[in-house]
């Protein structure tokens, strides 16, 4: 999948991207210039094709992380006098809740273990429970812990209800499936150094036409305007300021490749065999997995750190990276874990490389206990 030395990222983004990605960045674009506009053009249809919205929904690109995209979602779709429901079970969901702090949306958490995803149930009582709630905003595969939580579930209830669903898909779009024609999205936020395996420096939205027409004047920022971008753009085919050129060549080069290789269901089907693969060689090394098999996402998993005294992630994570793989540090606050992804422009044999490489480091570190200390008296 890959060529040449560089390390192999296993996180869940910026991620190992293929050669082919990487030599579409070797050519400079103009920012007017009507090719580069067309392949913009092109990268908003076919990123809208991926849920399956031709026929209701619109992308707008946006400059930045994916963060940038979550904001802008935000800023733009939620009415200044609208409330957020963010059901939280991990870091990306406590970064919403945050954001709407930052922008003065009221907001309402409905915390739940990190180890747990909400259910229908949970989302409609808190909906019944607060009338003034206009939104939910659902992270879709939290990557705090690798959690996949049950959109299409959560759709149902929102649109039930008559409220808005803003998702923030940043782990999942293009590596599982997503149809916002069966399941009523207002917005599905995602970037362009993800489960697409392009390089990071783009985000962007896909927005409900019909929500997007009434947002003008919401926005917080001239910058995150995405219906002054959208608008522009329809107007204009250009980017209202300074595009990330070369990052949108490599995302058109990585579209590409992703409709070659059988789009959405190929994608996720490769990452499965990649989690599967990771999972059963690290079991077999004596790793326990954070997450249970029926809630564990197949882009990037959480394991116990051992509990062996001669463990240290510094040092686990250096012999690693030496061995040509860069690992993820855990982010959990309860438990000490560390992560290791399963997407890019990889495939199940690499990941029997890794687990080859994590077994090789423990042995050099002299760790004979792999069990995390939770367990470890068991």
């Amino acid at each position: 999948m890959i060529k040449g030395n560089d390390p192999i990222l296993l996180t869940p983004g910026p991620l190992t991207t293929s050669l082919e990605t990487k030599q579409a960045m070797l050519r400079d674009w103009g920012s007017w210039d009507a090719t580069f506009n067309r392949i913009t053009a092109s990268i908003c249809e076919d990123v809208v094709d991926v849920v399956h919205g031709k026929a209701t929904h619109v992308a707008v690109p946006l400059q930045g992380s994916g963060t940038f995209s979550v904001e802008a979602a935000i800023g733009n779709l939620v009415p200044r006098d609208g409330k957020v429901l963010v059901p939280n079970n991990g870091a990306y969901c406590l970064r919403i809740l945050k954001i709407c702090k930052y922008l003065g949306r009221a907001h309402v958490a409905l915390d739940i273990p990190e180890d747990k995803h909400p259910t229908a149930a949970m989302i409609e009582e808190a909906l019944v429970k607060d009338p003034s709630i206009t939104h939910v905003a659902q992270v879709h595969c939290e990557t705090g812990a690798g959690i996949l939580n049950p959109l299409a579930e959560i759709a149902e209830v929102c649109a039930k209800h008559g409220k808005g669903l803003i998702v923030d898909a940043m782990s999942s779009f293009g590596a599982l499936d997503i149809d916002v024609s069966k399941h009523p999205m207002d917005a599905v936020i995602a970037a362009s150094g993800k489960c697409i395996e392009g390089p990071p420096g783009m985000g962007f939205v896909i927005a409900r036409k019909a929500v997007l027409e009434k947002c003008q004047g919401n926005s917080h920022s001239l910058a995150m305007d995405l219906y002054d971008q959208w608008t522009y753009m329809q107007k204009t085919t250009q980017w209202r300021f300074t595009p990330p050129t070369h990052v949108v060549a490599a995302f058109h080069a990585a579209l590409g490749q992703f409709k070659a290789e059988g789009g959405q269901p190929a994608r996720g089907a490769r990452y499965r065999k990649n989690c599967e693969t990771l999972i059963e060689g690290m079991g077999a090394l004596g790793f326990r997995t954070f997450l249970s098999k029926e809630v564990q996402a197949p882009v990037i998993v959480t394991f116990h750190a051992p509990g062996d005294p001669a463990y240290t992630f510094k040092d686990f994570y250096e012999k690693v990276k030496a061995r040509g793989y860069i690992l993820y540090p855990g982010k959990l606050t309860q438990v000490e874990t560390f992560r290791v992804g399963c997407i890019g422009a990889i495939d199940h044999n690499e990941m029997r490389n890794v687990v080859s490489a994590v077994a090789e480091t423990l042995k050099e570190m002299g760790v004979q206990k792999v069990a995390p200390k939770l367990l470890a008296a068991a």
